[in-house]
């Protein structure tokens, strides 16, 4: 599926090494993508990124790590709630669809007023949704629990892990929105060191408070929740203040300070549907969870696990599906289509080797990992399923995740929305539901659903992709 590099070539004596790019890109390139090879583009792009996604996987891991010390409750409370999150996640990341697109258009036009203005419209837009989520949502965590199939134990003992956790979504939205600004102007590395703070900061104040180590008072569960907030706040705010830096590819002054009503109203309605598309996609997964709750709180727990170890591995991927949006929004703001296309197909094959790899570790590997998180045989049997089952299709997540980030770089955010709601809702979540209950394979039932609904997504978006109508797409 790789498409020839249109791109001549430099001098053998002018080929730089592999090692220098890989310092390049983290210490931040200030190369223009929308020239030179794509190859290279690529890397220097998506090195930042894997290790900017690699940071945010490590988040899920570390929070699940701590809390199954506490019991198998206290790690589905975690699941439930991060269920319930993945509608904030859904939001955060939609909206950073729209700034992305709208920062990376204006960077290719060379316009980096334009990339400034965009820039200070999306962090209002998100300081505002987010303040509305958490009016509105954290009063309600204890019934939000019990809606999603919690035990007595979790709906008592959870709520108030999801109240932090909700009310605290600001450090979510406004970290996704700040990053994606930074990666849509190719900043990839400012973006990367945000999380690696934000992670480091999480790591060793997680245990403190979780379990009350030296001067920290013991909070148990609701201690991750605030390590979990503390750590991303730091890391939006080191974000936010780079835009005011100079040298960079564009800089926020002071006469941007003011809201531009249709620059908002634009990227609302792309950002829109880039929400809606994103929510379809993750809401699948509260539907997914409330089958396997009905299957008892080990079985929960045992998919959190699982989940978590995959979604280790599908976020670097992430990085690389981010790259490729980045140089389809600056390649069409030039005019160069032709790259664009091919970029995204050079970034969906080294995906694939990257995530062929992965998968196969997981397969052989999977009672091991599982086994890292909990001695329990009947929890771990659930995440040894959920491990292997979702591995064997990670071949096709590979293009999938990059096929669908590059429709968004193009501004072209309906053609995965319509994508995503024909996949999950109408066909992952009713064999999703056959498999496990009408059939009676339970939870393994639902693993299966999620492997071929993924690889069903990859296969369309395939096809449409070539169809090349989000070539025409006006930003």
């Amino acid at each position: 599926m790789d498409a020839p590099d249109s791109t001549v070539a430099a001098p053998a004596e002018e080929q730089e090494s592999l090692w220098s790019a890989v310092k390049e890109s983290i210490r931040g390139s200030h190369r223009s993508y929308t020239t030179g090879p794509i190859g290279r583009s690529i890397l220097l792009l998506a090195i930042p990124m894997v290790l900017e996604m690699i940071m945010e996987s490590v988040f899920a891991v570390v929070d699940i790590f701590w809390v199954s010390h506490l019991g198998t409750d206290a790690a589905a409370t975690v699941g439930l709630t991060e269920s319930l999150l993945t509608l904030i996640y859904a939001l955060a990341i939609g909206l950073s669809i729209g700034a992305m697109a709208m920062v990376a258009r204006r960077i290719g036009e060379e316009n980096p007023e334009g990339a400034a203005r965009v820039a200070v419209q999306a962090i209002a837009v998100a300081l505002l949704v987010s303040i509305v989520i958490a009016v509105v949502a954290t009063p309600f965590a204890p019934q939000l629990l019990a809606l999603m199939g919690g035990s007595p134990w979790v709906v008592e003992h959870g709520s108030a892990f999801t109240r932090v956790m909700l009310a605290g979504n600001v450090t979510v939205v406004m970290l996704f929105m700040v990053n994606a600004i930074f990666r849509g102007a190719g900043d990839a590395a400012i973006a990367m060191r945000s999380l690696w703070l934000a992670n480091w900061i999480n790591i060793v104040l997680g245990p403190c408070l979780v379990f009350g180590l030296g001067p920290f008072p013991k909070l148990g569960i609701v201690g991750a929740a605030i390590a979990t907030n503390i750590g991303r706040g730091t890391g939006a705010i080191y974000a936010l203040s780079r835009l005011w830096r100079q040298g960079g590819r564009f800089d926020v002054r002071r006469h941007h300070l003011r809201l531009e009503p249709s620059i908002m109203w634009r990227m609302i309605r792309l950002s829109a549907t880039g929400t809606f598309q994103v929510f379809i996609g993750m809401a699948s997964w509260i539907g997914l969870v409330r089958i396997i709750s009905s299957f008892g709180s080990d079985a929960v727990a045992g998919y959190t696990f699982g989940i978590r170890v995959i979604l280790f591995a599908l976020l670097p991927s992430w990085g690389m599906a981010n790259a490729a949006a980045t140089m389809v929004g600056q390649a069409l703001g030039a005019g160069n289509p032709q790259r664009a296309e091919q970029a995204v197909w050079k970034a969906g094959f080294y995906n694939m080797i990257f995530l062929g790899i992965v998968g196969l570790l997981f397969i052989f590997f999977a009672p091991q990992i599982i086994g890292f998180y909990t001695s329990d045989p009947n929890v771990a049997q659930y995440g040894v399923d959920c491990l292997r089952i979702v591995a064997y299709g990670f071949l096709f997540y590979a293009y999938g995740m990059v096929l669908g980030q590059s429709f968004n770089g193009a501004g072209d955010a309906w053609t995965p929305t319509i994508i995503n709601l024909f996949v999950f809702w109408l066909w992952e979540i009713p064999l999703a539901y056959v498999l496990a209950v009408v059939l009676q394979m339970g939870p393994r039932g639902v693993f299966i659903a999620m492997t071929i609904a993924f690889s069903t997504l990859a296969v369309v978006s395939g096809a449409v992709f070539r169809l090349g109508r989000w070539k025409r797409k006006v930003v």
